[in-house]
């Protein structure tokens, strides 16, 4: 059994601060891309950010020079240091990993977490 479990949401001002953290948990090999995703109530899941195992790294355009994806391969976590928060930040975020079970040849199963909320009042 594998487990995503994120943590570090919370109300915050607008230009205020946070930093996300998500913990991947189980029986894991290795893990691929790692990434940050959020939605709000009537919209779809958006990405937010992602970053490969060798700490490759990709943003949305709505969150560049905000929001910072970083990884510690050696505890399986990802976290999202976001900055400058605004009031359409808010949404659950939702952390997600491309998991290789057991072995190397095994092919990369995509988890999830079950979400944290970010509410950024104004």
């Amino acid at each position: 059994q594998v487990q995503l479990v994120e943590s570090g949401g919370g109300l915050v001002q607008a230009g205020g601060s946070l930093r996300l953290s998500c913990a991947a948990s189980g029986s894991i090999f290795s893990i691929d891309t790692m990434a940050w995703y959020r939605q709000d109530p009537g919209n779809q899941r958006e990405l937010v950010a992602a970053i490969t195992s060798a700490g490759n790294t990709n943003y949305a355009d709505s969150v560049k020079g905000r929001f910072t994806i970083s990884r510690d391969n050696a505890k399986n976590t990802v976290y999202l240091q976001i900055n400058s928060l605004k009031p359409e930040d808010t949404a659950v975020y939702y952390c997600t990993g491309e998991i290789k079970r057991y072995a190397s040849w095994y092919a990369p199963i995509q988890y999830w977490g079950q979400g944290t909320q970010v509410t950024v009042s104004s």
